[in-house]
């Protein structure tokens, strides 16, 4: 994966800002210095006709009242344009803090051409067969980008919709792994409301920034894989004012790109471009979608994972972990055999089979 810093925070960051005493000094040296050199030019064309004198010297070391008054006007002028200028001015020292990680703007990832291209949708469809359909759009999506130049891979939008433990978090995981950016997961049933996702503005009582944000700025990455999971099962929260705070309603500003190009978070009161966010959404069902999110997020179904492509799961993720091929085998049989003529277990089973098995096999003997 080729790297590369975009600007992402319409902020502006100064390596050193004076303090008003500073600014005093250095421009009380100005003038005095200016005042000096003029002095010197008018005592030397005096001294030619009158003589020596020392009136001018006194005159160029000296400021008086209204010289400090407008000095003191024009420091306390210069550093509120340049706070002006930062695009900071209404932040605590911390939260500057923070967002000064985002100075030299923040890394984008993307595939050199079109053959990396390929090669990755062929990675991420040999592990996970089954979640052709997004795969096929991630493809397509990063096949776009290396055409038209684009610093990042940007894609639409996903929202999967697939019965529960088909790995549909687990897909969008590892696209994350393979495009070398980090990926952060929202439980829509444990975040009803839109806070947790794009913060909330001071005055409430958990203010902050969001994990949209918090992600970016912690990471200095402006294409993190989001993944919103179960987010048919959001609800909302609804202030003492009357006023709603949905998850969905959240979302909607963030999935269109011409809108999540100048996007302002509520807690820092600055603009965000989050266009190149990867989102990922997840659900079991259609039913309390609103059509707006529907609109912007076409979803894609997913079938049930089939006991042949369950195996092939197992026997990769048996073999990363380091399983004995006796262990693997076994693991096999149990799938093989569960219920259902063509579906097995889930794939969470699975992987929870995975893992225990991985931990049997750790144990020392006992004698």
């Amino acid at each position: 994966m080729l790297k590369s810093n975009i600007p992402i925070a319409n902020v502006r960051f100064f390596d050193k800002t004076p303090t008003v005493a500073e600014l005093e000094r250095r421009f009380s040296r100005f003038l005095r210095g200016f005042r000096e050199q003029r002095c010197a030019a008018e005592q030397t064309e005096r001294f030619a006709e009158d003589g020596p004198t020392e009136t001018f010297e006194l005159s160029a070391n000296s400021l008086s009242t209204r010289d400090k008054i407008k000095i003191e006007r024009r420091a306390l002028r210069y550093v509120e344009l340049q706070e002006a200028a930062t695009g900071m001015q209404h932040l605590r020292t911390e939260e500057r803090t923070a967002l000064r990680r985002l100075q030299n703007g923040a890394t984008v990832s993307r595939v050199s051409n079109e053959h990396d291209a390929d090669v990755l949708a062929a990675a991420l469809h040999e592990e996970m067969p089954w979640m052709a359909p997004a795969t096929e759009h991630i493809w397509h999506a990063m096949r776009k980008s290396v055409r038209e130049g684009r610093p990042s891979i940007q894609f639409a939008p996903l929202l999967l919709l697939g019965p529960p433990g088909v790995g549909k978090s687990h897909w969008a995981r590892r696209l994350g792994n393979l495009l070398e950016v980090p990926t952060t997961v929202i439980d829509a049933t444990g975040e009803p409301a839109s806070f947790a996702l794009v913060g909330s503005q001071r005055g409430w009582g958990s203010a902050g920034p969001g994990k949209v944000i918090e992600t970016i700025i912690r990471e200095r990455c402006a294409n993190p894989i989001i993944v919103v999971d179960e987010v048919e099962k959001a609800g909302d929260v609804t202030s003492e004012k009357g006023l709603r705070f949905s998850l969905t309603d959240g979302l909607l500003p963030l999935l269109e790109r011409m809108t999540a190009k100048t996007w302002q978070c509520p807690y820092y009161r600055v603009q965000f471009d989050l266009s190149w966010v990867g989102w990922v959404l997840t659900a079991n069902s259609l039913r309390g979608l609103p059509e707006p999110l529907l609109s912007r997020c076409p979803p894609l179904e997913l079938q049930q994972v089939s006991k042949q492509h369950l195996i092939g799961f197992a026997q990769r993720l048996g073999k990363a972990s380091e399983l004995p091929d006796e262990v693997i085998t076994a693991l096999e049989e149990i799938i093989w055999t569960c219920h259902g003529d063509m579906s097995g277990p889930s794939l969470r089973t699975v992987k929870r089979m995975i893992e225990r098995a991985a931990i049997a096999t750790a144990r020392p003997l006992l004698h």
